[in-house]
């Protein structure tokens, strides 16, 4: 008998915790998909977790994250999206993607999404406004796309003596063709020539180079695109080897051997679809929260690029410079 009972209680004793253990509720699950790489994103991921945890969710402690990535082809989104919309996760976050974001969009009215996008996301579609953005999506808004002009300024600034900019743009972007566009009238406005050149591959990069050589580019702007922000080594070598003043739309850019940066600060706006990510999943609504803009603007110079380019940079630039890496 006392040894049954042991049993008994010891049995007892083993099935609490264990059904304890299985009343505890599930994780919520987040899917995050761009249109990048694990590598190149590194930084984004960590300021997305960053924005989570202020929202009081830890990976792996109490909320799953599912990546999904389409490694720069673009093809690949609809399959990754359907994906996590069959996993049936409780958020969407498409951090600097917009096909990702409309995508997204179009595949479920019931998850909450939340994007940051370069552009305007009324004039995309994604939202039906900034303060009442409507629907189950809202995010951050970069507004990366207008300030083509002001990095134009810049780059003149820079290179006083340049006559013929290249621009470097991806096709495949929803902006390509009202960027083709305001530069074309950018450049009658400012007596300058123009070239727009366009790349969506690796191989891509390397033939507009090539083609901008061979119109004797002086300088060149590289428009925001997430192939050109994943292929930053890429296009700062390049620029090196060919001895062609760039100016890029993110910090990123400038720190991988970039000349000059200007931008929104992309990291807080990672940081921030992470926090919305974490209210939603506390229980606000997506139409509820406003789609933010950005307060802060970074403009960075790689001193050192600027020396293996044989290029003085005017002291005026420097002085509106925010960092300037030596």
């Amino acid at each position: 008998m006392r040894r049954r009972r042991f049993i008994a209680v010891l049995g007892g004793a083993v099935a609490w915790p264990l059904a304890a253990h299985a009343q505890q509720p599930a994780m919520p699950l987040v899917g995050y998909i761009t249109a990048g790489t694990p590598e190149a994103s590194a930084n984004a991921v960590t300021q997305f977790r960053k924005g989570l945890s202020e929202t009081g969710f830890v990976e792996g402690r109490n909320v799953t994250i599912e990546y999904r990535w389409a490694q720069n082809e673009l093809a690949r989104i609809p399959g990754l999206v359907a994906d996590l919309v069959r996993r049936r996760v409780a958020v969407i976050a498409t951090p600097g993607s917009v096909p990702a974001a409309v995508e997204a969009k179009a595949e479920t009215t019931t998850i909450p999404i939340v994007f940051s996008t370069a552009g305007d996301p009324v004039r995309l579609g994604i939202v039906a406004g900034f303060s009442r953005p409507g629907g189950n999506v809202t995010g951050v808004a970069s507004m990366n796309h207008e300030l083509l002009a002001k990095r134009i300024e810049l780059l003149r600034e820079a290179v006083p003596g340049a006559t013929r900019i290249a621009v470097l743009v991806n096709p495949n972007s929803a902006f390509a063709e009202s960027t083709a566009s305001e530069v074309q009238k950018m450049a009658s406005d400012i007596g300058r020539h123009i070239d727009v050149l366009y790349a969506s591959t690796d191989r891509d990069i390397d033939t507009a180079f090539a083609n901008l050589v061979q119109r004797r580019a002086d300088a060149l702007m590289v428009t925001p695109a997430t192939l050109f922000f994943n292929r930053r080594v890429q296009l700062a070598t390049l620029a090196a080897d060919h001895a062609i003043p760039a100016i890029y739309f993110e910090r990123e850019n400038a720190v991988a051997g970039g000349l000059m940066s200007y931008g929104p600060d992309e990291m807080d706006q990672y940081r921030q679809v992470g926090i919305y990510t974490g209210r939603i999943l506390k229980g606000e609504k997506p139409a509820d929260l406003p789609v933010l803009r950005p307060t802060k603007f970074e403009f960075v110079i790689n001193l050192k690029t600027a020396k293996s380019l044989g290029l003085t940079l005017p002291r005026i630039t420097l002085s509106r410079a925010d960092e300037v890496i030596e």
